[in-house]
């Protein structure tokens, strides 16, 4: 019983000793730790939805910042297929048809593609919607394709944002505001 006791005294006294000497930082974490240890997304994931008429209109992506650089004619060049945010494609879901300029867009699920010009852009759904960035873009998947006019904004939009907006009744807008570019699409809920 004797060796018990001194051997459970030897070893609590070589514990505290070693706490006392050790430090122990960093060998625990707690949740702030872990919290400020992670960086934080230059290019946050977000979303921007709306209900229009009887369709529920959701878009998913992940909004780069312009951090000073130049975007549309830089970062994003001209006349070339862009997955419209950054990381994984951009992609819109609808549960209902909607109708852009005459022409219906089936409900669905669609990565969402651009192709930015200085005088028009050309935007595409396509059916390859979970995808990383234009990496399997395929024009032959492309459900819908539409060209529409830039316009200019007054100052700059730092964070790439989408809006789904209602206009009223079944009649809404999606839009896409970037660095000094905004571009937009009104649509039509298929009744």
């Amino acid at each position: 019983m004797k060796k018990i006791i001194i051997t459970i005294v030897i070893a609590v006294i070589s514990f505290s000793g070693f706490a006392q000497d050790h430090d122990h930082k960093g060998h625990s974490m707690t949740n702030k730790e872990t919290t400020e240890g992670k960086k934080k997304s230059l290019s946050p994931h977000t979303s921007a939805m709306a209900m229009i008429g009887d369709a529920h209109v959701h878009i998913d992506y992940s909004s780069p910042r312009v951090r000073d650089r130049v975007i549309f004619g830089g970062l994003v060049g001209y006349d070339r297929v862009w997955q419209a945010g950054a990381h994984m494609a951009t992609w819109i879901e609808t549960n209902n048809d909607l109708v852009f300029d005459g022409k219906t867009l089936p409900a669905g699920k669609y990565a969402f593609f651009t192709i930015p010009g200085r005088e028009s852009w050309k935007v595409m759904f396509n059916s390859n919607w979970d995808q990383h960035g234009k990496d399997e873009y395929d024009e032959n998947k492309n459900v819908l394709v539409l060209n529409v006019k830039p316009e200019q904004l007054q100052e700059i939009q730092e964070e790439l944002e989408y809006k789904v907006d209602k206009i009223n009744g079944n009649k809404g807008m999606i839009s896409l505001a970037w660095e000094k570019v905004q571009i937009s699409l009104p649509f039509e809920v298929s009744l």
